[in-house]
């Protein structure tokens, strides 16, 4: 295992790669557009979007409510605003309101639990692909397209996890040749959806690291649920 900055991150990605590849494989197009429970999120044809944010660029989108800023992420709206960031700099990067932002800030009670949507396979695979697409492009790409019409989301499950990898692998391939004077660049990723611009690239690199594995953690769980509806007794989950 490398001790370097980069490479530890480099190895803890593959080595999540490596069990969520596994995880992934078999996949069929019933289980991968389940909705588990009324209401999920996922995606949908353009015509029969319910969501105010729908997105994509071709025939299917990908389910996406009003702006907010969830429960999880008020430590991280502080810190930025302990950092210097300005209100108004804050509300825009989120998409919500200076007043919602000052309301957050300014409220010592524990946050509570999201209310968040149940969402399918398809809509976190599909979440995953459209943010590493986007930072791929707004960090070693041309900087210009817009992330939310960078993946043309599709429901044969089959193509869906095929092209996610290639993009997964253009990614990893990519961070690979990263220096370390990049590592502490601020804004070297432009990701415009979010805090990337305003942090070292090291920063920005973590929590992507973070976001794969905590939607492929979702991932995993929702195939043993499917599994688990077909067993008598619910037994079978995946070990590891």
């Amino acid at each position: 295992m490398r001790s370097d900055r980069l490479g530890l991150l480099l190895d803890q990605f593959d080595c999540a790669r490596e069990r969520a590849q596994v995880r992934l494989a078999g996949l069929g197009d019933e289980e991968y557009l389940w909705e588990p429970v009324p209401g999920c999120w996922s995606i949908r044809p353009r015509g029969e979007a319910t969501t105010p944010r729908a997105f994509g660029p071709g025939d299917w989108v990908l389910d996406q409510g009003a702006p907010e800023i969830p429960a999880s992420e008020y430590a991280e709206v502080a810190r930025q605003a302990a950092d210097g960031m300005t209100v108004a700099k804050i509300a825009d990067d989120w998409g919500v309101s200076v007043e919602r932002v000052e309301q957050i800030l300014g409220d010592s009670n524990p946050p509570e639990p999201d209310a968040s949507p149940v969402t399918t396979i398809a809509w976190r695979l599909g979440h995953l692909h459209a943010d590493f697409a986007g930072r791929w492009e707004w960090t070693f790409g041309e900087r210009r397209q817009d992330p939310r019409q960078l993946v043309d989301f599709t429901p044969d499950a089959a193509l869906a996890a095929d092209r996610f990898w290639a993009l997964i692998d253009r990614w990893r391939d990519s961070v690979a040749t990263v220096t370390d004077e990049q590592l502490d660049t601020v804004g070297f990723s432009q990701y415009p959806y979010g805090s990337d611009p305003d942090d070292p690239f090291f920063d920005a690199l973590w929590g992507t690291n973070l976001e794969f594995i905590h939607h492929m953690s979702e991932i995993a769980l929702l195939r043993d649920l499917w599994r688990a509806r077909f067993s008598p007794q619910g037994q079978g989950p995946f070990e590891g």
